[in-house]
C-alpha cells in the first residue's frame, strides 16, 4: 500500500494525499505484477510529493536564477528535486536517478535502470503565475521507458503508465484521438531555449504547419503536451532541442495510449535524441512528411 509522511503544518496537503491514495487503489487490479506495481507506485508517490510542494509554492515570491539567457531555475525546482530524490531513494534504493537540476552537462543514455526526473517542467509558466506545469518521473531500462508518472498539480491530474498496461489519468484509462486529417488536428509545439540557433528552422516549421492544421498550441511544458496527446486533448506535438527529463515519461504515456513517438523523420525515438514527434498514429506519416 502506498504511504505518505504526514505533516501537521500542511493539513490541506494531507487531504490531497489521502484522496490520491484512494485513486491509486485501481492499480491493485489494473497492474497485477507486484514488482511493476511497486515501481508505478514509487513514480506516482515521487510525482505527487513534488506536486503538492509546487501547489503550496505557487503564486508566492520566488528566488530566481538563470541557467541561460531565458532558462529559469527557482528554489522550487531545487526543493522538489530533493524531495523526489529522497522519495525514490526510499522506495527504490537500487535504482539510479538522473534529474534535471543535478545532471551533468554531457548526457549519455544510462546502461543501468535509471529514474529520469523533471521536478518542474514549465518553470517559466510557474514563475509567471501560469498554472500549466508538471512533475515528470520515468524509469528507463535498456533504452525503453518502463514506468511513467506525470502530475499536473494545479489541475490535480495524475497521469501514469507502465509497459503493457495502458495509460491512465486519475485512475481512468485514456487513449489518443482518432483524427485522420491535419485540417482537423489541434497540435502543439515548443521553442528551444537557444532560440537564436534554431530560429530559421522553427519559423520554417510554423510556416509549414500552421496553414495545414486546425490550430497550434504552445503550452510551455513538454511533459504536459505529451500527456495531453495521450489523453486526446491534442492530436500531436513536436519540439526540438529537448532533454531526456522533458520527454521520458511522456513518451511511454503516448505509446501506451495508442500513439506513436519518433523523431521528425519517423525514426525510432529515445529521450536522448534532440527532437520528438508524438501523434495519435493516424496522423504520423502526414506529420513526418511536413517536418522530416
Amino acid at each position: 500500500m502506498l504511504t505518505f509522511q504526514k505533516d501537521s503544518k500542511h493539513s490541506t496537503i494531507n487531504i490531497y494525499q489521502h484522496n490520491f491514495m484512494n485513486r491509486l487503489e485501481f492499480l491493485e487490479e489494473s497492474c497485477p505484477d507486484q514488482d511493476q506495481r511497486r515501481l508505478v507506485l514509487a513514480a506516482c508517490r515521487a510525482a505527487l510529493t513534488a506536486g503538492f510542494m509546487l501547489r503550496d509554492l505557487y503564486g508566492k515570491p520566488h528566488e530566481i536564477s538563470m541557467k541561460g539567457e531565458i532558462n529559469l531555475v527557482t528554489e522550487a525546482d531545487i526543493a522538489t528535486e530533493t524531495a523526489i530524490t529522497a522519495s525514490l531513494g526510499e522506495d527504490t534504493p537500487e535504482i539510479a536517478i538522473l534529474a534535471e537540476e543535478s545532471a551533468d552537462e554531457k548526457l549519455k543514455e544510462p546502461a543501468e535502470p535509471t529514474w529520469i526526473v523533471d521536478p518542474l517542467d514549465g518553470t517559466t509558466n510557474f514563475v509567471h503565475g501560469i498554472p500549466v506545469f508538471a512533475v515528470s518521473v520515468g524509469l528507463i531500462d535498456a533504452g525503453q521507458v518502463r514506468v511513467a508518472a506525470i502530475y499536473c498539480p494545479m489541475q490535480d491530474e495524475l497521469f501514469c503508465a507502465w509497459q503493457g498496461g495502458g495509460a491512465w489519468l486519475n485512475g481512468q484509462k485514456i487513449s489518443v484521438t482518432e483524427t485522420d486529417f491535419l485540417v482537423q488536428a489541434l497540435v502543439a509545439t515548443g521553442f528551444p531555449y537557444d532560440i537564436h540557433s534554431y530560429l530559421d528552422e522553427v519559423m520554417d516549421q510554423m510556416r509549414t504547419m500552421l496553414p495545414k492544421v486546425r490550430d497550434i498550441r504552445r503550452m510551455g511544458a513538454a511533459a504536459v503536451d505529451l500527456a495531453y496527446v495521450a489523453c486526446g486533448r491534442l492530436d500531436a506535438f513536436w519540439e526540438m532541442d529537448l532533454k531526456p527529463w522533458d520527454t521520458a515519461a511522456g513518451w511511454l504515456l503516448v505509446q501506451e495510449a495508442g500513439g506513436t513517438v519518433t523523431d521528425f523523420g519517423g525514426k525510432p525515438y529515445t529521450p536522448f535524441m534532440p527532437e520528438i514527434l508524438a501523434s495519435n498514429t493516424r496522423l504520423h506519416k502526414l506529420l513526418t512528411d511536413q517536418l522530416g
